[in-house]
């Protein structure tokens, strides 16, 4: 799992490495012929159903996977069974699932026909739903919300599959007397841009979700504190760094957009610069920083031309900063600070499961370029005014399209960084589930220490195959080392593929729709 705090000293550890170089391959390189895509997009809605928890439906595609936590939630005599494992262990972190829902499901509205055009509009709903079933169920009470199940140090003490779990599942739970406003508003956030998903096909859930949001979002405003600081077993691996003004925010924002009420957007417009919404000039977009999403969120508003006028002034002072992270990411920030690139052209941003900034850029970058697209339809689009020069929805695309080919395999290594994609991708994952041989293969109990002793130890490939994730990724000269120790490169999270949910169907269609194959174009650095 992506630990916060301990990503601040990656850098040195990494340096103490002895780092195996993977030879260059020109995959996906000029003249080559266009990544697949809907295959990309196909195997990434795997990937969530095998990082299910609970009980398995009967259409589970993922083979190797079991039913597991079966009695999450039993000791504090609530149902907790469900929802995701964040990464290559067995805890449930609320923080990191919130987001990956609220990815997955902007990832679902914004392109919502590429989806369906791809035959893939099912499955982005069954793993948006087997997320969202799961909050309404930790949503116990107006005023209580349960925030984590398992916790990391048992955890990490054992390696086991989900299935043999006799690690801790105590579950945590913030309250009145105990506020988590991040995690509330996440989930807030999650929940409010699932309805619009769901309002459609399924309007009773829709609305369901919808009220669990609203009354999210009044608990996290008026019982406002971090919830690190009240679960202190999450702090060393998801601690809420950037605190709880980005996700109210956020929250406030996406509430908006699902009911229409003005109090939201005055709300956004309210607090914006006690939390930081229209002050923090961010280059970077994660499960902990929400900045630059939410800025990009206001900025939409302004743009399709909704704002009030009282609003307006604060609206172009969010603007101004979601076009800042767009302007860094461009490398056309001057002075004001770029985001680091690769020699590769992957963007940089920290060494620790760096592919989460990736993703994410390329996800925003695409979105933004559509908001601009549209503000402009009929006329001259908008462009954004960035220190180096302008720069124009076509190129915020090149770059996305850049960063997706980077991760499928057009890098200095010739590796495809989505597991399961391509001829070459990380054999080792660090994954406790698939570095162990499938219950169903083999239904002997696996103890805790057998498991590092029989398993974690062994050089070669995992047996199961965790088809869909994308991994930390390379370090900063592009290098990666497939081994199951080296976690910062080799453990996925579900927060790296929701973005892509949306990009690779995306691709698709702009790759299917051309007259001819679409050749790969490097983004040249300006």
């Amino acid at each position: 799992m992506a630990r916060r705090i301990k990503m601040l000293t990656s850098l040195a550890i990494c340096a103490a490495l002895t780092v195996v170089l993977l030879p260059f391959t020109a995959a996906g390189g000029e003249g080559a012929a266009p990544f697949d895509y809907k295959k990309a997009l196909h195997s990434s809605l795997l990937y969530f159903e095998a990082q299910r928890s609970g009980h398995l439906p009967h259409n589970q595609r993922v083979k190797w996977r079991g039913h597991s936590g079966l009695a999450d939630g039993l000791q504090q005599g609530v149902d907790l069974v469900g929802g995701y494992y964040d990464a290559g262990d067995n805890v449930k972190f609320g923080l990191p699932m919130a987001f990956t829902v609220t990815m997955l499901s902007w990832s679902a509205m914004e392109f919502a026909d590429d989806i369906a055009a791809a035959g893939e509009w099912r499955h982005v709903l069954e793993a948006i739903k087997w997320g969202t079933d799961y909050f309404v169920k930790a949503h116990t009470e107006p005023y209580v919300l349960w925030a984590e199940v398992g916790d990391g140090d048992t955890d990490h003490y054992c390696w086991q599959r989900p299935e043999d779990m006799t690690t801790s599942r105590q579950a945590y739970k913030v309250d009145r007397d105990n506020p988590g406003s991040d995690l509330v508003g996440e989930t807030a956030a999650a929940l409010a841009a699932a309805s619009m998903v769901f309002r459609r096909t399924k309007p009773h859930y829709a609305q369901v979700l919808l009220h669990h949001a609203e009354q999210l979002f009044e608990f996290g405003d008026k019982y406002r504190g971090k919830y690190d600081s009240s679960i202190g077993e999450a702090y060393s691996y998801y601690a809420s760094v950037s605190g709880y003004g980005d996700e109210m925010l956020w929250a406030a924002l996406w509430l908006h957009r699902a009911t229409g009420k003005a109090s939201y957007l005055d709300y956004a417009v309210d607090m914006a610069e006690e939390f930081g919404g229209t002050t923090w000039a961010i280059t970077e977009f994660s499960w902990d920083v929400k900045y630059a999403g939410l800025q990009i969120l206001a900025t939409k508003v302004l743009l399709e031309g909704k704002a009030k006028a009282e609003h307006k002034a604060t609206l172009e002072k969010y603007k101004a900063k979601a076009e800042h992270y767009l302007c860094a990411c461009l490398n056309k920030n001057g002075d004001a600070g770029n985001v680091n690139r690769t020699a590769g052209g992957m963007l940089f941003v920290r060494q620790w499961n760096n592919m989460q900034y990736v993703t994410n850029a390329a996800f925003l970058l695409t979105v933004y370029s559509r908001y601009l697209t549209s503000a402009g339809a009929g006329q001259e689009p908008p462009v954004l005014q960035c220190p180096d020069g302008p720069a124009y929805a076509d190129q915020l695309l090149t770059l996305a399209r850049s960063q997706t080919d980077y991760v499928l395999g057009a890098n200095p290594a010739g590796v495809s960084y989505l597991v399961g994609y391509g001829q070459r991708f990380p054999r080792r994952m660090h994954h406790r589930g698939a570095s162990i041989v499938s219950h169903r293969g083999d239904g002997r109990f696996i103890g805790c220490m057998q498991g590092y002793d029989n398993w974690f130890l062994r050089k070669g490939a995992n047996p199961n195959v965790v088809v869909g994730a994308i991994v930390g990724g390379p370090d900063h000269l592009d290098r990666f080392r497939d081994r199951r120790d080296n976690y910062m490169q080799t453990e996925a999270c579900t927060y790296n593929t929701a973005p892509m949910v949306g990009i690779f169907a995306h691709l698709h269609t702009e790759t299917r729709s051309s007259p001819r194959n679409i050749e790969h174009k490097k983004f040249l650095q300006d």
